[in-house]
């Protein structure tokens, strides 16, 4: 009994001994594991930085908590602690060399995130360089857009000036296709009067040599007849005296209603279309010429107006001679006007007219900025 109770000992002293080997090993196995612990936290927070990939190595973290929190509790039998003991003992020295060949692989990966880290820092610095020369392009490319559309509105402004003075362009050629109409029906009619002229003149011609024969035999009472007539057309001279000093003649007209006029190739006679008063008839709105209806002095004038930087200005003609030139310069781009006068002595059928010198333009509209104006002061 003493034999078996001293061999129960000593069983009983080798299993506490056994026992105390194991708990010492799980103790080492325990302090090692909360080292890796301790590692394993710091690689997860910088896993946390680089790829946020470490759900799997806490739930193993968590098991293996668990089962050191069961190998505490199981302690009821030495042998029973012992196998577990041992078993876990096992299971940790697998589980430690996975977390081994796992640091190991955790450790690569962040180098590999490190070198992309560094490879994305290269590409960023680049991206910003290309950034930036896109910027000074970008700037360069909106200067270049600003100056287009400068140039492109200083093009919409010379279309729309073309547009103006092609529309009175229009007006002037319908106005000058109707004055051709009116010329081709007079001229209809003078073809017609010339023929019944041809057929008059034959009968005269009959009736001149019958006059002939009378006028040798009338030669002497010429003398009496030109004495006659001398007096009769000194009488004529001075009723159309008397009968001039009551004519009335005035007369005002604007430009156009159209806006811009010119510039033209050529010099080019204004058509003052708008006709604002014409007592006795002396100025033709087509073709923009005042005629004198008597001999005597007159008066005109005239106001010219433009709204364009630049030199503006126009001739005033007698026939085909010019008479006056006004110019003035529009420095400030917004509405000038130039005006003028004369006094001329014109005689019967002379034409008085306003000109237009090439390359230069005027502008008119509703409100009447250019205005021809002309009156008689007095016959002669």
């Amino acid at each position: 009994m003493e034999s078996q109770l001293i061999e129960t000992h000593n069983n009983t002293t080798e299993l506490e001994v056994r026992l105390s080997v194991s708990e010492k090993q799980l103790e080492d196995l325990r302090t090692e594991d909360t080292v890796q612990s301790v590692q394993l936290s710091l690689i997860e927070s910088r896993l946390t930085d680089s790829c946020n990939n470490t759900t799997e190595l806490e739930v193993r973290l968590s098991v293996s908590e668990k089962q050191l929190e069961n190998l505490k509790t199981e302690s009821k039998e030495l042998e029973v602690r012992l196998s577990v003991s041992e078993k876990q003992l096992e299971d940790l020295k697998a589980e430690n060399t996975v977390q081994s060949v796992q640091l190991s692989l955790t450790e690569s990966r962040l180098t590999d995130s490190c070198n992309t880290t560094t490879e994305l820092e290269v590409r960023l610095s680049v991206g910003e360089k290309q950034l930036e020369d896109l910027k000074t392009e970008s700037e360069v490319q909106s200067v270049q857009l600003s100056l287009m559309e400068s140039r492109l509105t200083d093009s919409h402004n010379n279309t729309t000036a073309l547009e103006v003075q092609l529309r009175s362009t229009e007006t002037q050629l319908g106005q000058l296709e109707n004055h051709t109409a009116a010329l081709e029906v007079r001229l209809s009619v003078s073809e017609k009067q010339l023929e019944h002229l041809m057929a008059e003149n034959t009968v005269q011609s009959v009736q001149l040599s019958l006059m002939e024969s009378q006028l040798t035999e009338t030669h002497s009472s010429t003398a009496v007849l030109s004495v006659r007539l001398n007096e009769a057309q000194d009488r004529l001279q001075q009723l159309r005296n008397i009968n001039s000093g009551g004519l009335k003649v005035a007369f005002s007209a604007g430009l156009t209603d159209s806006g811009s006029v010119g510039p033209f190739n050529e010099q080019t006679t204004l058509i003052f279309s708008k006709t604002i008063t014409n007592i006795g008839q002396a100025y033709n709105q087509t073709a923009g010429v005042f005629t004198a209806p008597v001999r005597g002095l007159y008066f005109f004038s005239f106001t010219a107006a433009d709204y364009l930087k630049g030199y503006m200005g126009l001739y005033l003609y007698r026939n085909n001679q010019p008479i006056i030139f006004s110019l003035d310069l529009n420095d400030h781009g917004g509405y000038a006007s130039t005006s003028n006068g004369v006094a001329l002595q014109l005689e019967e059928g002379d034409g008085i007219r306003l000109s237009l010198p090439a390359s230069y333009r005027l502008y008119d509209d509703s409100r009447n900025f250019s205005v021809f104006s002309g009156f008689l002061l007095f016959p002669l």
